[in-house]
């Protein structure tokens, strides 16, 4: 394993962290524009957004992996979740521990908060992280749906 620090995302980690995020949509063939990635690097640093982010920084100080998380409520449970939106690591650095080390991180601020739960969705396809997430985490039997907005 690499010598990996993780913590939160900073001010001056943009450069590092728009290469992760770039790389992490075009991983999952998603359209985004400068105007998308500004938005949600505005969020990270926004006390009032929910969404939170961590870094993975290699030896040398290269970011190599990144993590969005947010809480949510659990009504059926009276509990607070994490679901973690994003985690993605440089195709360089896979194989590092970088997924693990993010996971851990997001495990022990998960305690700290009290919350119940860590949450995901990965495409079914994403053998590789799948492999990752079957030693940490158990695979639910839940379906997930999308539905549009209604229109006008």
């Amino acid at each position: 394993m690499t010598e990996l620090t993780v913590r939160s995302v900073q001010q001056s980690d943009r450069a590092g962290w728009e290469a992760l995020y770039r790389g992490y949509a075009e991983f999952y063939r998603v359209a985004q524009t400068q105007a998308m990635r500004d938005r949600v690097w505005g969020w990270l640093h926004d006390d009032a957004n929910e969404v939170r982010g961590l870094v993975a920084e290699g030896a040398g100080g290269a970011l190599v992996g990144l993590a969005h998380y947010r809480a949510f409520a659990r009504p059926l449970s009276a509990s607070v979740g994490c679901f973690l939106d994003d985690l993605f690591v440089a195709p360089e650095a896979r194989g590092s521990g970088a997924a693990d080390a993010l996971l851990a991180r997001l495990r022990g601020i998960a305690a700290s908060e009290g919350w119940s739960v860590i949450r995901w969705i990965t495409a079914e396809n994403n053998y590789r992280a799948r492999a990752a997430y079957d030693r940490v985490a158990v695979r639910t039997g839940w379906v997930t749906y999308d539905m549009a907005p209604a229109q006008g």
